[in-house]
């Protein structure tokens, strides 16, 4: 609403001005009315796949599709050598995974030439 034309109009400006900022305050505190939703973060391996296909293509680019295959594929191996090395520690009777382990778990998951070189 415009403000009403009388003599304490310019007086009463300055305190109209704070008490909606305050109204404005409480609704967004209450409602979420005129509050931008905070985005959560996704922890994901993109830029450390982007950084490893710079070194070794640095002229070769990935699509947003293709980085989604990517990262999912890293978790996937994760997941399958975290579980093979849970699996050997609980076998050895120890609560501890080292990297004897770790290592244990990628020869056991990865195929021939590809364990030698892990």
């Amino acid at each position: 609403m415009p403000p009403k034309e009388g003599g304490k109009a310019p007086a009463e400006k300055k305190p109209a001005g704070k008490a909606p900022a305050k109204t404005a305050a409480k609704k967004t505190k209450e409602g979420g009315v005129g509050k931008k939703s905070k985005k959560t973060r996704k922890e994901t391996y993109s830029s450390y796949i982007y950084k490893v296909l710079k070194q070794v293509h640095p002229e070769t680019g990935i699509s947003n599709k293709a980085m989604s295959i990517m990262n999912s594929f890293v978790n996937d191996i994760f997941e399958r050598i975290a579980g093979e090395a849970s699996k050997l520690a609980a076998y050895n009777k120890r609560s501890t995974i080292s990297s004897r382990e770790i290592q244990t778990s990628v020869r056991l998951i990865l195929p021939g030439e590809l364990a030698k070189h892990a």
